[in-house]
Parts: structure tokens; C-alpha cells; sequence
């Protein structure tokens, strides 16, 4: 089958899909990757075909935080919506049989696949059904109200989701010559949601056709090897705390750069400092900041991580089975910082906007000193070695291409 992966965002909305996309291609099946053009060397490394799709979100975000008023970050979303869905568009007219889609251009996949003929399976990469054992990622409170109060919490978030690309449906719809929007939203069916049911159980009132499968782990690039200075501080001395904040903190690197280097002095530990979005560096000699570095490669040789609870960063970071100090910034962040915290692998979270050198070092010290944490880390880790994430979807495609 020629099987067409639409994702959108940041290099943790794509990265799970290069794995998923490589079990796909020996399962033999042709696939391609519509993302933004600034992932193509990490899919062409990969070795999967990449189509392009318009948007920088990394500029995007920039122009978030500058932006002097709603109306102005309004105007930005629609631009970056609008060109995102004239792209998907043109990625699925280029021949797709199946499209895989995240939860987040889910709207634009579905409608694409309408006009094209092309049936959509859901491959989400967060909880994105509403339930009532607990607030889905992005409800405006990460405290459980209750049984009645999740349901209603989650059923905003789907909400506000659907809000997002709604303008830009609407005038896609119509593009393409299809009728006006539904008056519900279309349901993508079935969902395979790509995390562990270790970490988020499956609730037990999600519809039937919505399955947690284990991870889809990113796949490493053809031929990579670490940099020669980063083998010799590894080497050097005994394992260093990772930090990395990812695709958050763009343009704050010197600020964060200072407070880091304070906070591993405080906690006299070694740190690999990864750039990341906000520029990252660090200082002293027991400090190395590094570029991207596979983080399954990376993440076994340290103590502890310290990032800003993505979902594949706090997925690498339990499969390397090492404890964490989640520094959740924004979206679906402080959802995974707290499945952290009661998984028992870290010992506090520490919101972004209230981060201090000295809060980072007492968390790093906290995270070290207690055993339990790495005790569950290893028990958690030993769990997810056991599970095939890629395999409830494979075998499903497979059904499809026997009919």
C-alpha cells in the first residue's frame, strides 16, 4: 500500500513517525511523510520519502511570544493553518491508498481524505478521547475535579482542538468542492494511540475503536555516529545529567545557558546540555552542550534527564530507564510531567515560568539522591522493552491491503 504519514509541529510530532515509518516500509509497504521542510534531512536520513507541507513552527512560536495582542496571535494561527491545509491538500493528491494522522492535523487529514477518496486511521500521539478517569492534556487544569468534571474538561479540550483548524476546513472544504463542514465532527477510525498503556492505562469508557499500543520509538538515522567530543566527556568522568528543553524556549538560550550552568554547579553534578530551539549552552568543564543526539543513544549513558516533558522526550527518557526532572512549558507538557511524578520516576515537576537555578539544582539533587527513583524508572523501562507499539497498526494495514 502507498501509505502517507501527515504530521505537523515540532521534531517531537515527527519523530515517532520515522520509526513507525520504517516498520512500515519492511512490512512492505511505499511510504511518505508530509511535515514541514525542515524536517527533510531527519526523514531522508531515516530513509523515508518526505513531501512538504508550508510552516515553521519554530517561527511560529517566535512570533507567538512577540505577538502585542489575541487578535495578532489569532491572525498568526490562521496563516499558519491555512497554509498547513493547502499542503496537506497537495501531499495527499500526490497518490496515498491509507493516511496514518496525529491528533493535531487530524481536521485538515480527514478532509483531505474525503475529497480524495482515501480512508484515515488515527495515530495519535496523546490521549485525545474525553474520559472520566482524568483531565486530557491541555485542560485548563491539570487537577482531576472528578469523575464528572474530567469528562467536561476533556470535552473542552476536543473542543478548542476542533476550534483550531476550523476556519481552515472550512475554506479547504470548500477548495476542494466538497459540501459545507458537518455539522459534528467526523470521527477518524479506528485510533491507535502511540504511548504505553504502562504509562496512561487505556480508560474503560473510550470507544471501542480506540486502542493504546506502546510507543512507536523514533528510528536513528542511517550511519550516525556520536561526535568524538561528546564520547570523550561521557568517558571523562562518571554519567551527567542531561537538560534539554527541546523545541521550547526559543531565543532564551543565554538566560537559560546561566541558570543551567548555576544549577549544576549547586547540585555538583556533570550535565550534557542539549541546544535545542532556545540556543543552549552551558559553561565549565563539567558542562558539554551538544547539538541533536539520538536520544536512545544519549539517554542509557546518563544519571538523569531533565527536559520539558514532551511526549517523546518523557517516552526516551523511560525507556532508557533513567529518572527525570519534567520542566513542563506548555501544551500537553504538564500532562506528562505529572504522569512522571506519579509514576514514581520523578520527584517534583517544575513548571517552566517558575524556574530558578536553585529549584533546578535541589530537583536534580532530589532526583539523584532518592533510589526509588531510578528503582522505577528500571522496573517501567524493562516494561516497555516487552511491548511492540508498531504491531495492533501493522497488522491492521496488513487487513486493509487483504481486502
Amino acid at each position: 500500500m502507498r501509505i502517507l504519514i501527515v504530521t505537523a509541529g515540532s521534531r517531537g510530532d515527527v519523530a515517532p513517525f520515522t520509526g513507525l515509518g520504517r516498520r512500515l516500509l519492511d512490512a512492505g509497504h511505499q511510504v511518505a511523510v508530509a511535515a514541514h521542510p525542515s524536517f527533510a534531512p531527519l526523514l531522508d536520513g531515516c530513509g523515508l520519502a518526505h513531501r512538504p507541507v508550508p510552516g515553521d513552527p519554530r517561527q511560529l512560536i517566535q512570533d507567538w511570544a512577540r505577538a502585542a495582542s489575541r487578535e495578532e496571535v489569532q491572525a498568526l494561527t490562521r496563516a499558519y493553518a491555512d497554509g498547513l491545509a493547502d499542503g496537506v491538500a497537495e501531499a495527499v493528491a500526490g497518490g496515498a491508498d491509507l493516511l496514518l494522522t496525529p491528533f493535531g492535523p487530524a481536521p485538515l487529514s480527514r478532509t483531505a481524505g474525503e475529497a480524495f477518496g482515501v480512508p484515515v486511521v488515527g495515530t495519535y500521539l496523546v490521549p485525545a478521547f474525553a474520559t472520566k478517569e482524568f483531565p486530557l492534556p491541555n485542560a485548563r487544569s491539570t487537577e482531576s475535579p472528578g469523575p464528572a468534571g474530567n469528562l467536561a474538561a476533556g470535552r473542552d479540550v476536543l473542543k478548542r482542538a476542533e476550534g483550531v483548524f476550523a476556519g481552515a476546513v472550512t475554506r479547504l472544504r470548500a477548495r476542494l468542492g466538497l459540501p459545507g463542514a458537518p455539522s459534528a465532527p467526523v470521527d477518524v477510525r479506528p485510533v491507535f494511540h502511540g504511548f504505553s498503556p504502562l504509562v496512561v492505562p487505556r480508560p474503560a469508557d473510550w470507544p471501542s475503536w480506540a486502542d493504546v499500543t506502546g510507543y512507536w520509538w523514533p528510528a536513528r538515522p542511517d550511519g550516525w555516529q556520536p561526535p568524538a567530543e561528546l564520547a570523550d566527556f561521557l568517558q571523562a568522568g562518571p554519567p551527567p545529567v542531561f537538560i534539554g528543553f527541546g523545541s521550547m524556549a526559543a531565543g532564551q538560550g543565554e538566560r537559560l545557558g546561566e541558570l543551567v550552568s548555576e544549577a549544576v554547579a549547586r547540585a555538583r553534578v556533570r550535565a550534557v546540555v542539549q541546544a535545542g530551539w532556545a540556543g543552549l549552552s552551558g559553561f565549565g568543564d563539567d558542562v558539554l552542550a551538544v547539538g541533536d543526539v539520538p536520544h536512545d543513544w544519549l539517554f542509557p549513558r546518563t544519571a538523569a534527564v531533565v527536559h520539558h516533558a514532551g511526549a517523546g522526550t518523557t517516552a526516551a527518557g523511560l525507556r532508557a530507564g533513567v529518572p527525570a526532572v519534567p520542566v513542563p512549558v506548555m501544551a500537553d507538557q504538564p500532562f506528562w510531567a505529572s504522569r512522571l511524578c506519579e509514576l514514581g520516576v520523578a520527584p517534583v515537576s517544575l513548571p517552566f515560568q517558575d524556574l530558578t537555578a536553585a529549584a533546578l539544582g535541589d530537583a536534580v539533587r532530589a532526583c539523584l539522591s532518592e533510589p526509588s527513583h531510578r528503582r522505577r524508572a528500571t522496573e517501567l523501562a524493562r516494561g516497555l522493552a516487552a511491548e511492540d507499539g508498531a504491531a495492533a497498526l501493522l497488522a491492521h494495514v496488513d487487513s486493509l491491503r487483504a481486502r
